[in-house]
Order: C-alpha cells, then structure tokens, then sequence
C-alpha cells in the first residue's frame, strides 16, 4: 500500500469477497495478512505489512460464529501490539445479537459477553449493520455506528417492486419497528405477523394482524436463519389472499433447511444484502 494511505483494510478468512469489494469501492488494495491453521485447530494472525500509526480496519463477520470471532480477537490483538493508531472492527452480521436480555433464567446475555471481548481486546470503533436489537449499541463504551440496509433495499424496492399494490409486514411482533419506517418512508400500509414458538427456530403458530386480500406483501427481516419464520409468515399471509409475497433480509444465514423451505414457500423473492 502507498505510505500516503491514512488507513489500512484487512480481511479475515470468510469475510474477504465483501472486504475487496470494499476495497474496490474506496480505490485501494486490500492489506496483506498471513493466517496460519495448525493441526488442532488452533490459529495465529499476522500482518504482512507495517500498520504502525495507521487506521485499521477489519472487516469480518461473526459468522459461522466461534472461529470467525477467534480470529477477528487475534487480529484486532495483533493489530494493537503493532501500534496501530486505531482499530476499527466492521462486523457487518453481528452474532450472538439474539441473545440480547435474560428471557428466562441462568442463561447468558451472548451479546452483552461479545461486547466485552472485543473491548478487552482493543478495538476504538465498531461499525456494524441492523443489530437484531438495537439496545446493544450500549452494550459498548466505545463509539458504535448502527449502519442501515434499508439505504440500499429502499431504492430497489421503488424500482422493482409493486409499490401502487404493495404492503409491508414483519414476520414477528419483534420487528415492528424496522417494518414501520419502511412502511412510513414509502408511504405504504402495514401488517404484522405474530407467532410463537416451542423452541428455538421451531414456529408453533403463525397469526396475521391486519388485511392483505388482493395485496402484494413485503416482509421485511434483519436475518433470516433457518427460515422458519419467514415461510411460515409468507405462507400464512398468501393464505389470507395476498397476491403475491417478497421478502427483504440484511444478513441471510441461511442454514440447513433454509434453501428448501424458501424454495417450497409461497415466497416469489427473497432480496439479501452480502453481509455474510
């Protein structure tokens, strides 16, 4: 990189294709970083070049979760002992985030544990994207920016979408918020879907607050995991006579059987952002 550059982008290992993209964005290279696997498992990071002085920025999200987060607390530890001059963590899909409050008793606030770590590891900043609850940004004593999604999937769903027939709905009570300034912003009405559950990612009931007869549906989501949520709302609301159903999510985790349940569902799109 050119001694002229202020700051420095680095990668971690399952997070370089949205890195370089970013790199391409700003007109620089991305910086160069050795990772090395031992037998166990176990691994080390180290810079290729000097970032002594530097801004750093680290790009990597959580997930698949442990050693996502192992590393980018190796870089971030790394980059602190090479005397960077600050250290930004970008964590575009920011993990744990579901486990925000104690829901019921002796279980683990992940989020707030998360926090900690990467404070105690010495990040200055953290730049990350629609948290699954907002309340986390102040589970930091460092400055947090809470980037928003709806910037790029607003101007897509103007262009694309329906918007003379088109309605937006959340697939859970939880999500109101987030479908309300979509539904505000574009001038659009609302629905809410309300379910329950037995256990995790397992929906037991799926109820629909609102009318959507003769409607085309949006549901709009922070992430979309095994997609149980999603489908069940998508299918419930296509059920109560909705034209046709879409469905935004920033960060698709999609994990097994998320691709069967969407292509089985009543779900004629799903728009995604490349946060992981």
């Amino acid at each position: 990189m050119s001694a002229q550059t202020p700051f420095l982008v680095f990668s971690g290992t399952n997070s370089r294709y949205l890195a370089e993209k970013i790199c391409n964005s700003l007109g620089c290279p991305l910086g160069q970083m050795n990772i090395q696997h031992f037998a166990d498992g176990e691994f080390s990071v180290s810079y290729e070049e000097s970032i002594r002085g530097r801004d750093v920025f680290l790009v990597q999200s959580t997930f698949p979760n442990a050693d996502n987060l192992m590393e980018l607390l190796l870089m971030i530890d790394a980059a602190k002992r090479a005397s960077a001059h600050s250290i930004i963590a970008v964590i575009p899909y920011f993990g744990w985030a579901r486990q925000d409050r104690k829901d019921k008793p002796r279980v683990a606030i992940g989020a707030k544990l998360i926090a900690d770590m990467l404070s105690a590891a010495g990040i200055n900043r953290l730049i990350t994207m629609d948290l699954h609850a907002d309340q986390i940004q102040g589970f930091f004593n460092v400055p947090v920016d809470h980037l928003y999604a709806s910037s790029v999937f607003l101007d897509y769903i103007k262009a694309e979408l329906p918007l003379d027939n088109l309605c937006i709905a959340t697939p859970d009570v939880g999500g109101t918020k987030r479908a309300s300034s979509y539904s505000k912003y574009l001038g659009l009405p609302m629905v809410i879907c309300h379910k329950s559950r037995l256990r995790a990612n397992e929906v037991a009931e799926m109820r629909i607050i609102g009318d959507v007869k003769g409607l085309d549906v949006l549901l709009v989501d922070d992430m979309v995991d095994t997609a149980g949520t999603i489908t069940n709302g998508a299918d419930a609301i296509a059920q109560r006579g909705a034209k046709e159903v879409y469905a935004c999510c920033s960060h698709a985790v999609f994990s097994d059987p998320a691709i069967e349940r969407l292509e089985k569902s009543a779900l004629k799109e799903v728009i995604i952002t490349d946060s992981i």
